[in-house]
């Protein structure tokens, strides 16, 4: 066997076992991938019954919830269907198999967490404030998970940079315009509106970069930069 088919072979080995090592691997990230979304979604759940509002995104589900026959969680889905579309044929940002697993997951988790009935809904705006606040900690852990698990973002994600490469502003200024007009919708569908929105709006940046440091120190920064949010929050 000459040196030049040894050095085949050698490369042939050295893919096979890269795959071997990538495979553990990739499973990983999926189950952290799913696990984050799931956290997200249980993490909405407790937010909505706090009853004190919620943050842009929820206040416009909630809305969608308020005029139609369907759940929060079903018009999450279809906000993220449409959205999705828009992005993809007005951008040109495409989804990927994270983006239809996040559709897909987030809101059948809320609609069953509230249907049932392990998350109370506090008397008083005081109590209501410690639940909120514990659900904006559980979102921004599953947000952590879900941006470092690295399988694409999802169809509110997938709009903010499509909009951000379209119009050649800055990813925050793409988040805070659509999030400025989603809540504008929202309130007048009659969303959950209230000091929840204003914590929200304080607190979840913070929470998230924690987070994203305790999740991949390494992907952190370069994940918190694309401007990774909490979808349907």
């Amino acid at each position: 066997m000459d040196a030049a088919t040894l050095r085949r072979h050698a490369r042939a080995s050295a893919r096979v076992a890269s795959d071997r090592l990538r495979r553990p691997a990739f499973h990983a990230r999926l189950v952290k991938y799913v696990a984050g979304l799931a956290m997200m979604g249980v993490g909405l759940a407790v937010m909505l019954e706090a009853g004190i509002g919620v943050g842009p995104w929820a206040v416009f589900h909630d809305g969608i919830a308020r005029v139609t026959p369907l759940t929060f969680g079903q018009g999450l889905v279809l906000a993220g269907l449409v959205i999705a579309s828009l992005a993809w044929g007005a951008t040109g940002e495409r989804p990927g198999p994270g983006t239809v697993v996040n559709m897909l997951t987030i809101g059948p988790v809320v609609d069953a967490v509230r249907a049932s009935g392990a998350v109370p809904t506090p008397e008083g705006i005081g109590l209501g404030t410690v639940q909120f606040l514990v659900g904006i900690a559980i979102i921004g852990m599953g947000t952590g998970a879900y941006i470092t698990a690295r399988f694409g973002a999802g169809p509110r994600d997938m709009f903010m940079l499509g909009l951000s490469r379209r119009l050649a502003i800055p990813v925050r200024r793409a988040r805070t315009s659509i999030e400025i007009v989603v809540l504008i919708v929202g309130v007048a569908m009659g969303g959950a509106v209230g000091l929840g929105t204003v914590l929200f709006a304080v607190l979840i940046g913070p929470v998230v970069q924690a987070t994203l440091r305790l999740w991949g120190p390494r992907t952190a920064s370069a994940d918190g930069r694309r401007g990774g949010g909490p979808p349907g929050s």
